[in-house]
């Protein structure tokens, strides 16, 4: 029944004359370079979270070695977590076709029999079963997210987390026994191709393989047209055709500008919001004081030039903001010098970052704001009226809306 040519397990059913060592082997350097730099910065996105700060920030069950805490983020340059998570994005999705191509080109050997034929073998057929199950995971995941259309059951953050440490485990171990070869192939491209990659019946040629891979190359540059401008903001904004956020700014006026989560979808109602409601509860080592917007008003106010960067690799462009800095408020509760950590607290009354903790570089920085107002405008609801953080660098979940409590303190 192996031999049958009816079937995908005889080599003799796969009649592309387009497969082949070196075909496969031009794929996979690309997807070696591609990879890495998307783990890289997924870690540097992990990051931006300050996952070592307070477990609001990073709620990743049971991560133990693998939830490694690499740096306090910074603050600067502004626009750096706008940089690292764009790359991220739109390289991953500027990636689908390589990776879709590359799985193509090898497909005949995931039917081969006998599926094992030594350890070693099994051992390979294994890792080859978590390399191409992870990168499909992942690859998914990520598109979905995205597109704001994330289905799988379960919270994205850790599925993508735990999903990248195995998938990229799988990488390095077929990287590590595959580059060599796959290097020697394109090198020495003269040579007649042999291998089970090779079909032993083709069909007629319909186009070369270079061909092919331009086709590849085409489709990918295509993709990274109409997303890239999503993160670059500005007139790149209208090409960004396939993201949700790569279309003109909603509206119009100062709030023209993107958002993720409306006031109504997280539940806060003009009520919640009134001021003879809305208080403002600062803590810390002296105590407590609760603020109303008029009193925040009569604080010193700061403005700042600053961008909201999302992790769906979207961000505005820069917006300005006025109100009253973080660090003006850990001094009225007892930190007149080098300001703590701080865990801040929406009226948000459920959902994911809800809650947040903010480093104490983060909150030192002058830039900092709790933002009364953006572009000379008070706030809309959908931006966070009354008050909201802005934090330079900072991922967009961080730059908590609707707040209601500052917590000032070792998190």
């Amino acid at each position: 029944m192996r031999d049958h040519p009816r079937l995908p397990t005889s080599p003799g059913f796969w009649r592309s004359p387009l497969r082949g060592p070196w075909f496969t082997s031009v794929l996979g350097l690309v997807l070696l370079a591609g990879i890495t730099v998307l783990f890289v910065t997924g870690l540097v996105s992990y990051a931006a979270y300050n996952p070592g700060l307070a477990r609001v920030n990073d709620q990743t069950p049971d991560k133990g070695l693998l939830g490694f805490y690499l740096f306090a983020w910074p603050t600067g340059p502004v626009w750096l977590y706008r940089l690292t998570q764009g790359v991220h994005v739109t390289l991953g999705i500027t990636l689908v076709p390589v990776l879709l191509a590359k799985l193509w080109s090898v497909v005949p050997r995931l039917f081969t029999l006998p599926p094992a034929r030594s350890l070693a073998h099994a051992l390979e057929r294994l890792s080859l079963v978590l390399l191409v199950g992870g990168g499909l995971f992942e690859f998914t995941t990520g598109v979905l997210n995205v597109q704001l259309d994330y289905v799988f059951p379960g919270s994205f953050y850790p599925l993508h987390f735990y999903g990248a440490w195995v998938f990229f485990a799988a990488f390095l171990a077929h990287a590590a026994l595959k580059t060599p070869a796959a290097v020697r192939t394109v090198r020495g491209r003269r040579r007649p191709e042999a291998g089970d990659l090779v079909a032993p019946r083709p069909d007629a040629p319909t186009t070369s393989r270079r061909g092919a891979l331009g086709l590849v190359g085409g489709g990918s540059l295509l993709l990274f047209l109409t997303t890239v401008g999503q993160s670059l903001g500005g007139p790149f904004r209208r090409t960004a055709l396939l993201a949700p956020h790569g279309t003109a700014d909603p509206g119009g006026g100062p709030n023209g500008f993107q958002i993720n989560k409306t006031a109504a979808y997280a539940g806060i109602t003009a009520a919640d919001r009134h001021e003879d409601a809305w208080r403002l509860v600062v803590t810390g080592r002296t105590g407590t004081v609760r603020l109303s917007r008029a009193q925040l008003l009569e604080l010193p106010q700061h403005s700042s030039s600053l961008p909201i960067a999302c992790v769906e690799g979207w961000s505005t462009a820069d917006q300005w903001w006025r109100g009253v800095r973080l660090r003006d408020l850990a001094a009225l509760v007892g930190y007149d010098g080098d300001p703590p950590d701080v865990l801040v607290e929406s009226l948000q009354r459920h959902g994911a970052f809800r809650r947040a903790a903010l480093r104490a570089n983060q909150v030192a920085d002058g830039r900092s704001l709790l933002a009364l107002f953006v572009n000379g405008e008070e706030l809309s609801p959908d931006h966070g009226h009354p008050a909201r953080i802005i934090v330079p660098a900072a991922p967009g979940v961080m730059n908590t809306k609707w707040v209601a409590r500052l917590t000032f303190g070792d998190l």
